[in-house]
């Protein structure tokens, strides 16, 4: 009698079967449901849901995430869910910072917490040895709940207790055992403000959802918003481990291909996948772009060669402009008294049709960024690759 074939023979044959994606397919797929081949009529609260959640780690950078994305989007409309506590930013996926709605961020940070927990013990393990943590956040959760801190003013405090260890430690430790909430004026458009933080469930006055997000639920909130893709890619973007796990769980429920270089990619049977000739127009995106961070392979929009160009050495994630789809430059916005000059330094050679679409989507950017002041266009003449 045949034995009925092993699953994992079943799945190879499987995968031997699917459908090769280039990239130029994976291109237009990230690109739709990053809203970026056309603007969408949403509320930016249904966006930032949609995407989950948006890079925060430069204050304004999510109003340049949304404003790339949306149509007739208003800084105003943003500042009103922060000041309503409908949105908040907080560290999420690779216990970074990111802005998110007050519900998913009170599903999410549990799912979470080992993502806190391992980047607290590779950088400030050995600083904080021997300490009871639990203690620590105990103190944190109770300080912060009084009144919003300072990591600094918190790290001070902390340290009254215990003398022989590092402020900045003990601080960081409350933040990796805590849910903590930036509070207002930090992330207002044109405003700044000191970073003070506060418990999540205090801010926001709802309580931890009675159960959190699961890591399946995770992993098809990505692929919507960042599919197809690998479970590198997954892991690389929420900083979760042992992810195969939950792929495999989602079975039937995913459809699979692979890349030009033969990796495994997951997806949502009926999420956008446009023909790789569909038109991309030119967009300019602003510091810390959720799509630069979403991927262990990001062939697909940035290259190996350019990131060098794009990613500082001290962790910043510069403003870029796309070309078809592609990292193609950077931009900066100068401003001198009631003067906004919009410099683009491109990596490629620009035909006159580029030229003319950059300089068109420029002027709709200093529009939204520098209200009020006399615009500019300067195209930098640096290096350019062959």
């Amino acid at each position: 009698m045949n034995e009925r074939p092993s699953e994992s023979h079943s799945k190879s044959k499987d995968f031997a079967a699917a459908e090769t994606l280039d990239r130029g397919a994976l291109n237009r797929a990230l690109l739709a449901r990053q809203m970026l081949l056309g603007r969408q009529r949403m509320s930016a609260l249904e966006a930032i849901e949609r995407l989950c959640g948006l890079q925060a780690q430069a204050p304004m950078a999510p109003y340049y995430a949304l404003w790339a994305r949306l149509e007739r989007f208003e800084p105003a409309e943003l500042e009103s869910l922060l000041l309503g506590r409908e949105a908040v930013r907080i560290a999420l996926m690779r216990a970074t910072l990111h802005l998110v709605s007050t519900r998913d961020a009170l599903s999410l940070r549990p799912l979470l917490q080992p993502v806190q927990d391992r980047g607290l013990a590779g950088a400030f393990g050995k600083r904080l040895a021997g300490l009871d943590l639990d203690a620590i956040a105990a103190l944190g959760r109770e300080w912060t709940a009084e009144r919003p801190l300072s990591f600094a003013e918190l790290g001070a405090r902390l340290a009254e207790r215990w003398p022989d260890r590092d402020p900045e430690a003990l601080a960081i430790a409350v933040r990796a055992r805590v849910p903590l909430a930036q509070t207002p004026p930090r992330g207002l458009w044109g405003r700044s403000g000191q970073a003070l933080h506060v418990p999540l469930e205090a801010w926001t006055e709802l309580a931890p959802q009675e159960e959190s997000c699961t890591n399946e639920a995770l992993v098809m909130r990505y692929l919507s918003a960042f599919g197809p893709a690998s479970v590198k890619d997954m892991q690389a973007w929420s900083g979760l481990t042992k992810l195969q796990e939950a792929v495999r769980r989602l079975g039937p429920k995913l459809v699979r291909f692979r890349s030009e270089q033969g990796t495994e990619l997951f997806d949502l049977p009926d999420a956008p996948r446009p023909d790789a000739n569909t038109v991309s127009p030119p967009r300019y995106l602003g510091e810390f772009d959720q799509m630069l961070l979403a991927y262990a392979d990001r062939s697909r929009i940035l290259s190996e060669a350019r990131k060098k160009r794009v990613f500082t050495a001290n962790g910043i994630v510069r403003p870029v402009f796309l070309l078809d789809g592609i990292v193609a430059g950077k931009w900066e916005i100068r401003r001198e008294r009631s003067d906004a000059l919009l410099v683009v330094e491109p990596f490629v050679t620009l035909s006159a049709d580029d030229r003319e679409a950059l300089a068109d989507e420029g002027a709709r950017l200093l529009s939204f960024a520098a209200q009020g002041c006399n615009h500019d266009i300067q195209f930098a003449s640096g290096s350019v690759e062959d």
